[in-house]
């Protein structure tokens, strides 16, 4: 029971900070832009809470200062969304290569401050974890559900799925979820309506950019202890949940609690009974989150329909 809960929580870390940046994806794709920057968003988000968590380590420690890093990496997320918004909207620029060099910026970035901010110009930043709930009072006491979502968790595994249920209703219970969804299906339609398409194609890339910078913290906080200018290529394997969950948040959940148990296993195979014993190179292990990625894109891209103006930039004067 012991390995069940363990492999249960670590699939939890994986998952959630996919969730969460998948969801950011859905939202941006939704609205009609196509974002490729995710992992850039994340690694800036990171990076700014991070360095947060590292200076303020030593007067604030706990929930408190979580919390605190959490505002600090999605407005960062937010801000840095704005360069990819003005490009794709106003600019009318391609949307893949405006994401490429926001991508390629962030690590250097996140590198060159980090060496001149640091002393010995070290880039490597480190943070001491307090921030894990050993058990949540009375719920961590149920037996089966307590030791799987209520002991040794984060308090962003809890803000994730909150995330979640809030996508589902703003996209499918408000106007602004309708009028997003209709400008990345049919532009020029919402616009004939009085939506103005700019405004809400903003909204949907600085939405995205809030939720990758925040899943970039909530990835690198319960896996590491510190941050050296990368996620591990999370926010391209986001784009692989999003897609295999059909930009519908309900199947992002499962898709990413897939790709999740993927990175488990990569990740804890030593602590399985009936992979540790396996003579598998630890390597195979390392490949199959991605090798997955590669399977399942392969069998669902085709069947997959996504939002039909995504991509697309929006010019008023065109029909």
């Amino acid at each position: 029971m012991d390995i069940l809960f363990l492999v249960f929580q670590q699939t939890m870390f994986f998952s959630i900070p996919l969730l969460i940046v998948a969801l950011g994806g859905v939202f941006t794709e939704r609205s009609g832009v196509t974002n490729i920057a995710l992992d850039g968003m994340m690694i800036m988000g990171a990076f700014t809470s991070i360095f947060f968590i590292n200076r303020m380590g030593d007067t604030m420690s706990g929930q408190g200062l979580l919390i605190l890093a959490i505002l600090i990496a999605t407005a960062t997320g937010t801000v840095f969304s704005l360069l990819h918004a003005y490009a794709a909207v106003n600019l009318k620029a391609d949307q893949i290569i405006s994401g490429t060099a926001l991508n390629m910026f962030a690590p250097a970035f996140a590198i060159f401050t980090a060496r001149m901010i640091q002393e010995n110009g070290v880039q490597q930043i480190n943070f001491i974890n307090s921030f894990r709930i050993s058990s949540v009072p009375v719920l961590g006491d149920i037996p089966i559900i307590g030791g799987l979502f209520f002991r040794n968790a984060y308090i962003t595994t809890y803000i994730g799925l909150a995330i979640l249920v809030l996508s589902v209703i703003v996209l499918y219970k408000t106007k602004f979820g309708l009028r997003l969804r209709a400008c990345g299906e049919h532009p020029h339609a919402a616009d004939s309506v009085g939506i103005n398409v700019y405004r809400m194609r903003y909204a949907g890339v600085m939405i995205s950019g809030a939720l990758a910078g925040l899943g970039g913290l909530v990835f690198v906080v319960p896996t590491s202890t510190n941050f050296n200018a990368t996620v591990s290529g999370y926010g391209f394997l986001a784009l692989a949940v999003m897609i295999f969950g059909q930009w519908k948040p309900l199947r992002v959940l499962f898709a990413a609690f897939f790709f999740g148990l993927m990175k488990t296993i990569a990740s804890a195979y030593s602590v399985i009974p009936i992979l540790s014993t396996s003579n598998i190179p630890s390597d195979i292990y390392k490949m199959v989150p991605f090798i997955a990625t590669l399977i399942v894109l392969a069998f669902s891209s085709g069947a997959s329909q996504a939002p039909r103006a995504v991509g697309v930039p929006y010019d008023k004067g065109s029909r």
